[in-house]
């Protein structure tokens, strides 16, 4: 019989908790990101509490699909990173509990996430999309309010320039203002200029009440006739007055503006709408091109069908004379020649724009397809990305071994921002039609899936993931790099080196190398056909291999710093890198029928054959200078 256990609730108890707060920890994160984005909408405008609040809801409810993949990715490394700091996964594998069974309640948690987003998507988020474009428009258009600023012109009003020298913030009083108005045309514009002046809003708010204290109105009084346009002087009316009242027009209240305007827009729509959207799109452009195929076909036909015959009969006849159009264009009169060269520029321009302005029209139509497509497609994978970072977070959490919020946020950053550039590369590209609409808006999900089995595969499996030192050996062995000899003067040794006896195994390595050189010529050419097909061991260099190490482990024991420094001078020797590129006779086989691989392959054992050949020098070079230091090291024993 089915039932949650102890261990299920204790898992599912740490990943919750992290992830309810890794959750209002990313929706703040991306509400603060949309706020900063339309902040010129916010700022100045006069906005009530209600509206905002309004706003933030709204925005909220519509980042909810956003935040919840991060936040899942988040609590699962922050979870399991804490059970691994805490050693309790590697309790629960100690008692023979796999890392799959322990993932196992939170993946049906995750499981019920995912289906709980797309369906927040297609029901609850287009409603909320268009409350929030609805408010982000009406922002738009509303009036900013009015915050007059001191010594420039401030043109927020509209047709009105005001400037104010110095004003009293505390009793709303402006000094030495000039107005320029234009609200009754540029040909009847007035300056005022005045003493003092006071702003205030009427009652409705529809409306600026101006008061103006000693000051001087000019007004522009040209007529619109010509001869007042021609006149050397221009009349004007002057009035001077102590006291005068302006009354501008200004709305500053906020008109939310009807949902209907952006019902149309692909994301205010649920997934049935948009199949529905777009077969009526489809629908509408098939009767454009058949519209457009008639009125091309009827403007061909139009044309008289004896001076269409006349023309080809034309054409005919100057072929079988061997002529060209060019000959039949020159043999024109000249008036003639220039009227139909004229004609037919006309011609192609009327067509070309024609042409241009009829491509618009389907360019617009496919592209407004292409972003319904694009938010059909990303309301499934942006819910099946909640399951696939689950598939990344829990088990990198319980390779890294690290919870807190330090280590596993900045993993779970780089990883979103990964996904995140993907996922908007391939958007952009399906929605420009540069990709098809699967590939770009599924590439994301190609990237995660296959990361996330690995990580999940070698973290069930206990293998070491991040081991700087195995991708170093691996990288070095691909690219034929090899490590240096480190031998450091011990601090106890037990048995000095037998001299004597290395005397003799030194000279005979000695002879060996050059024996070997001579015989395999090594600065050839290697032969293709017997590196790749024809391939065997070379064992007399391992054992070669073999009697240099064993010196060289020997001679580790002696006390002279000057031995020493030449053993780390001797090289390490890989016994069968100029030999053949694997050890696999298969493998050589298919890489030398693979020619430009095989090629490759083929001037990296060349590479390898030359190296052999430096080293086996400077084993000889290093085995004569052993051999006169233990000679000395011997005559001085002796002298002693």
């Amino acid at each position: 019989m089915f039932g949650i256990k102890k261990l299920d609730l204790f898992i599912l108890k740490n990943f919750t908790l992290t992830f309810v707060g890794a959750f209002f920890i990313c929706q703040f994160i991306f509400m603060m990101q949309f706020t900063w984005r339309y902040i010129d909408e916010l700022i100045g405008k006069g906005l009530s509490i209600e509206i905002l609040g309004k706003f933030f809801w709204y925005m909220g409810i519509t980042l909810v699909p956003t935040s919840l993949p991060l936040a899942i990715l988040l609590a699962s490394l922050i979870a399991f990173g804490n059970m691994g700091e805490r050693l309790e996964l590697l309790a629960m594998k100690a008692s023979g509990i796999s890392l799959i069974r322990i993932m196992l309640p939170i993946f049906i948690m995750v499981l019920g996430l995912t289906g709980m987003s797309f369906s927040f998507q297609n029901n609850m988020a287009p409603r909320a999309q268009i409350s929030l474009s609805t408010l982000l428009f009406s922002m738009k258009q509303s009036s900013p309010a009015v915050e007059i600023p001191e010594g420039i012109f401030y043109s927020g009003v509209p047709n009105v320039n005001l400037y104010v020298q110095r004003k009293n913030t505390e009793t709303g009083m402006l000094y030495q203002v000039i107005i320029y108005k234009t609200d009754q045309g540029f040909d009847r514009a007035q300056i005022l200029l005045a003493d003092s002046g006071r702003l205030e809003m009427t009652a409705d708010r529809m409306h600026l009440r101006l008061s103006l204290w000693k000051g001087e109105q000019f007004e522009n009084l040209q007529s619109q006739n010509l001869s007042a346009l021609r006149s050397a002087t221009t009349p004007y009316d002057r009035e001077t007055f102590n006291y005068k009242e302006l009354l501008i027009d200004f709305d500053s209240n906020f008109n939310l503006m009807d949902a209907n305007m952006v019902s149309g827009m692909a994301s205010t729509k649920n997934m049935e709408q948009i199949r529905h959207s777009v077969d009526s799109m489809n629908l509408r452009l098939d009767s454009v091109g058949k519209n457009y195929f008639a009125a091309a076909r009827a403007s061909y036909y139009k044309q008289p069908a004896l001076a269409r015959k006349d023309s080809l009969k034309l054409l005919a006849n100057e072929r079988t004379k061997s002529s060209t159009f060019d000959s039949i264009i020159n043999g024109l009169p000249l008036e003639q020649r220039s009227s139909v060269m004229q004609t037919a520029r006309q011609n192609v321009a009327a067509y070309y724009s024609e042409l241009e302005w009829k491509s618009v029209v389907t360019n617009d139509g496919d592209s407004n397809i292409r972003r319904h497509w694009v938010e059909w497609h990303k309301k499934i994978t942006l819910s099946l990305s909640c399951l696939f970072f689950f598939f990344v977070g829990a088990p990198l959490g319980a390779i890294i071994r690290k919870g807190g919020l330090g280590m596993p946020t900045v993993i779970s950053v780089l990883i979103f921002i990964f996904y995140y550039i993907i996922n908007t590369s391939g958007m952009k590209m399906a929605r420009d039609g540069s990709w098809s609409m699967v590939y770009g808006m599924w590439i994301s999900s190609w990237v995660l899936i296959p990361f996330g089995v690995f990580l999940t595969y070698k973290s069930n499996r206990d293998s070491i993931v991040f081991n700087m030192e195995a991708y170093t050996i691996f990288f070095r062995n691909i690219l034929g790099l090899r490590s240096q000899r480190h031998i450091f003067r011990k601090e106890v040794i037990i048995s000095d080196p037998d001299y004597k006896k290395i005397q003799d195994e030194l000279n005979t390595l000695r002879n060996e190398c050059t024996d070997y050189s001579t015989e395999h010529k090594l600065m050839a050419v290697p032969n293709y056909v017997n590196i790749f097909f024809k391939n065997s061991p070379d064992h007399r260099m391992e054992k070669l291999g073999e009697r240099l190490e064993t010196i060289v482990e020997e001679l580790s024991n002696s006390r002279d710093p000057k031995i020493l420094q030449e053993l780390n001078n001797m090289p390490v020797i890989y016994e069968h890198a100029h030999t053949s590129p694997f050890t696999s006779p298969r493998l050589n086989k298919a890489a030398g029928i693979l020619f430009p691989i095989g090629f490759i392959l083929w001037i990296r054992i060349w590479r390898f054959r030359l190296r052999l050949l430096r080293d086996l020098k400077q084993i000889t070079h290093s085995c004569d200078t052993l051999t006169n230091r233990i000679a000395a090291l011997s005559v001085g024993a002796a002298e002693n």
